[in-house]
């Protein structure tokens, strides 16, 4: 790595500083590839620790001078009122690696703001802290379509999208995740923001052997689909995300909504507009979701893909 393009990684991050203690927020996104030599790096600000995450590796004299660089920002003028405690490095190229703190004071575990909503993070050898910051306009945007409906959240992961439902004053909630350890922690992201938790169901369930227990609680009148690109002997995207999309229409009221997921770099939104018009015709693509600024990618489609569908009547 080149002192310009470790220039270039220093001043995006500075410059991109929030200056809410408690916010979370992308500072830098390299795996968009708008930043040549810098596309396996990214920089998270979590509630007060710098997070860099590490997706390939580097030769040991590239590491040297990215180490070196990261701990001279502790030096930086702007260091001092930027709020940061800790400077923490994440290889994630390396199965159960844990997180590794460069400087300062690492928190296990963090409270952090997005947008007026609280939720939970761990950072340690998990990969996933438990809140993706590229869906934040997915969440905004169910907060903003969730008054008095009845939601559906499927693969719910630490329900960020349920939190965001009934901050918008959803009637109800059914998450579903076959992680139950996932579901506590959203349980406790309900309880951080003071919500009625007689509103919410929380099912640690496979999806594909509980479509009874869901349409007990249906109709719904918005359907949310977040899966992973791929989880080993339970979901393969290409395969399994038709066998979800077929249930829609008997699972939704009139006038419906769906919000549909895909964050696979290398399927673009049309296999999702595709495979709704193949197996619910009656579900008609509205709209895509913007993604956050703070994400550039070279190539929208490499991006996540955050589409809207409508039931006709």
């Amino acid at each position: 790595m080149t002192p310009a393009i470790l220039d270039t990684l220093t001043q995006h991050v500075f410059a991109q500083l929030p200056q809410t203690p408690n916010q979370v927020r992308r500072l830098f996104h390299g795996r968009g590839r708008c930043f040549e030599g810098l596309e396996q790096i990214t920089v998270d600000f979590l509630a007060g620790q710098l997070f860099i995450a590490l997706f390939k590796e580097i030769s040991p004299a590239d590491e040297h001078s990215l180490m070196e660089r990261l701990l001279s920002w502790t030096q930086q003028e702007a260091w001092p009122t930027s709020n940061i405690k800790a400077l923490l490095i994440q290889y994630r190229y390396r199965p159960n690696h844990p997180t590794q703190v460069l400087w300062g004071e690492g928190e296990k575990d963090l409270v952090v703001d997005e947008e007026g909503l609280k939720f939970q993070l761990t950072l340690g050898r998990n990969q996933n802290a438990g809140l993706f910051l590229d869906m934040r306009y997915g969440r905004r945007w169910v907060t903003e379509h969730s008054q008095n409906k009845r939601v559906l959240n499927l693969f719910a992961y630490t329900c960020g999208f349920s939190v965001a439902a009934i901050e918008g004053k959803a009637e109800m909630v059914v998450n579903l995740d076959m992680a139950k350890g996932a579901l506590n922690r959203g349980r406790d992201n309900h309880r951080l923001n003071d919500h009625d938790l007689t509103k919410v169901k929380f099912f640690a369930h496979d999806i594909f052997k509980s479509w009874g227990k869901i349409k007990k609680y249906g109709h719904y009148d918005l359907i949310i689909i977040d899966p992973p690109s791929f989880q080993k002997g339970s979901f393969a995207l290409t395969t399994d995300y038709q066998k979800i999309l077929r249930r829609l229409p008997e699972l939704l009221n009139e006038n419906g909504q769906v919000l549909a997921c895909v964050n696979d770099p290398s399927l673009p939104a049309q296999f999702l507009i595709d495979s709704m018009q193949l197996e619910a015709p009656e579900l008609h693509f509205q709209c895509r979701l913007e993604n956050p600024p703070e994400f550039p990618d070279i190539d929208i489609e490499s991006g996540l893909k955050a589409l809207i569908f409508s039931k006709s009547t």
